[in-house]
């Protein structure tokens, strides 16, 4: 392939790294499925691009393994039109977004301290609002 692939941040893909192959696409279509190799599938190997830092290809590794082939090789299919060019553009456009996700860092949770008085105020009006159920309903006696 010849055109890199951006995926974010000053994150781009090499066209060199990415294989382009085309094939017959299944389902109803006619003499027109028949004859054009309209489905592309893209693969692109994840331990050996340049695109990635090392952390960068760990997050992916540990993010897609179950999407990956033994050989690290990340592979996206796209058949939904009749169009080979439309098609490729995309099974690009998914393959950006599946390592996009697959970068993505998850921001560390900041636990938060409550304060005494917080707790305080909070137990005193469970107390106060148990009291006026209470007092709701106690029976009174009739003489």
């Amino acid at each position: 392939m010849k055109e890199d692939l951006p995926i974010k941040n000053g994150i781009v893909i090499p066209g060199h790294e990415l294989e382009l192959t085309t094939s017959r696409a299944g389902g109803p279509g006619g003499q027109h499925v028949n004859k054009t190799d309209t489905k592309v599938t893209i693969r692109w190997n994840v331990r050996q691009t340049t695109a990635l830092s090392e952390e960068q290809k760990q997050r992916v590794l540990t993010n897609l393994h179950a999407q990956l082939t033994s050989d690290s090789d990340l592979m996206v299919n796209n058949n939904a039109s009749r169009s080979q060019q439309q098609n490729k553009k995309n099974a690009l456009a998914l393959l950006a977004q599946i390592v996009r996700k697959a970068l993505y860092v998850p921001k560390k949770r900041i636990e938060t301290h409550v304060p005494g008085m917080v707790k305080e105020k909070r137990l005193h009006v469970k107390k106060s609002r148990s009291m006026v159920k209470k007092m709701r309903s106690k029976k009174i006696e009739h003489d």
